[in-house]
């Protein structure tokens, strides 16, 4: 992965890849609710646009954060899912979370114990 860096601070480098609210979400989606195609992660409630869901597959398969794999053998559809590198995100998502269940009102865990494991 070799980009020109702004800074030499690794928060900054990596919030310049995955700093943006909808490649975290899309990980999100992955990661504790097991969305796995394209037509899954468009039911979020955040309400993603085709568009910007395809750009952000698009540069998590490049960041190698996810793979896609075809749905089927005879498929032009696809499945995404994590690679060890995007799993090794869990703990960043979950104590973001943990954060904004503390810290902001009318929050709540969804349908998923992903911040109890």
């Amino acid at each position: 992965m070799n980009q020109l860096k702004r800074s030499p601070c690794p928060i900054a480098c990596t919030l310049d890849l995955v700093g943006d609210r909808w490649t975290l979400l899309v990980i999100r989606d992955m990661m504790f609710f097991g969305k796995q195609r394209f037509e899954e992660f468009l039911e979020s409630p955040e309400g993603i646009s085709t568009n910007i869901l395809a750009n952000r597959l698009k540069l998590l398969e490049d960041l190698e954060l996810i793979e896609k794999q075809p749905y089927s053998n005879h498929s032009r559809r696809m499945n995404y899912q994590l690679t060890e590198k995007g799993k090794s995100l869990r703990p960043v998502l979950k104590v973001i979370g943990i954060w904004g269940l503390k810290y902001i009102t009318d929050t709540k865990v969804l349908k998923t114990n992903s911040l109890d494991a």
